[in-house]
């Protein structure tokens, strides 16, 4: 599938591909509608979902940034007026028999960074509120500004968080905390959310930019294949014994190596 820049420029999104990496290409994608604090809506998941789907099979690090001084403000809440969101469709009624397959078609923006092939890092400045709160839990790794604030909003608007975060909110932090964090909606700050586990690594805002491309550059050191297999083996290890786990080591293992005697 093709990724359209005008498609994706008008859902309030940007995809940059940088080839120019020895180790392997990079694409960042860009929430950019700073103006609303890059709130999100039906067209925006529509398009991180068209991403996903057209991203090139060269592209082994997704990097996910907000344009402007806030990752996500969350939804754009004009979602839910009378007026809606100029230029998208009204939401579809609870009980319109397609309600759920809607929320599927939205959560398809955000679990396709979780792909073995890629490996996906958020990076957040100051908010990351509900929906972007989500998107940042949907990638594998957390790079955090100091002045960044995370918080799960949903419950508070009468609605549950639907965008794929809850598993690894509780993967990560547990369910006594995940439930208070959800059923309160308080903010987390930054030093907060790195102490939790919730963050790779927390720096100063300024220091931002150098320290995602200190990361990016530290994740392409590893050979690409064995790479997306170990991505492989550790996403499903929680779900596993250790006599699952070793047996799925020594079938990826054999099953790399063979690929290699091959070539």
């Amino acid at each position: 599938m093709s990724i359209d820049p005008a498609d994706l420029d008008r859902s309030g999104l940007r995809l940059d591909i940088d080839d120019s990496l020895p180790a392997g290409c990079v694409a960042t994608v860009t929430l950019n509608r700073p103006q609303r604090r890059n709130a999100m809506t039906p067209a925006m998941w529509r398009g991180l979902a068209a991403i996903g789907a057209g991203l090139p099979g060269r592209v082994r690090v997704v990097v996910v940034r907000g344009a402007g001084p806030s990752f996500s403000a969350g939804i754009d809440l004009r979602m839910f007026s009378a007026e809606g969101v100029p230029g998208e469709d009204p939401l579809p009624r609870a009980d319109d028999p397609g309600f759920e397959q809607w929320i599927a078609a939205c959560q398809e923006g955000f679990t396709w960074l979780r792909d073995p092939r890629i490996v996906s890092v958020a990076v957040v400045r100051g908010h990351a509120i509900g929906a972007g709160c989500q998107l940042a839990l949907s990638c594998d790794l957390r790079l955090l500004a100091d002045d960044a604030r995370l918080c799960i909003k949903e419950p508070a608007l009468g609605l549950v968080p639907d965008l794929t975060g809850t598993k690894p909110l509780v993967d990560i932090l547990g369910l006594p905390r995940a439930l208070e964090l959800c059923l309160t909606g308080r903010s987390m700050d930054a030093r907060e959310a790195g102490e939790l586990g919730l963050a790779e690594l927390v720096v100063p805002a300024a220091d931002l930019d150098g320290a995602v491309d200190d990361l990016v550059a530290g994740l392409l050191t590893a050979d690409a294949d064995a790479a997306r297999a170990t991505k492989e083996l550790l996403t499903q290890a929680q779900g596993h014994t250790l006599d699952q786990q070793a047996a799925a080591e020594r079938s990826s293992q054999a099953a790399l190596q063979r690929a290699r005697l091959r070539r």
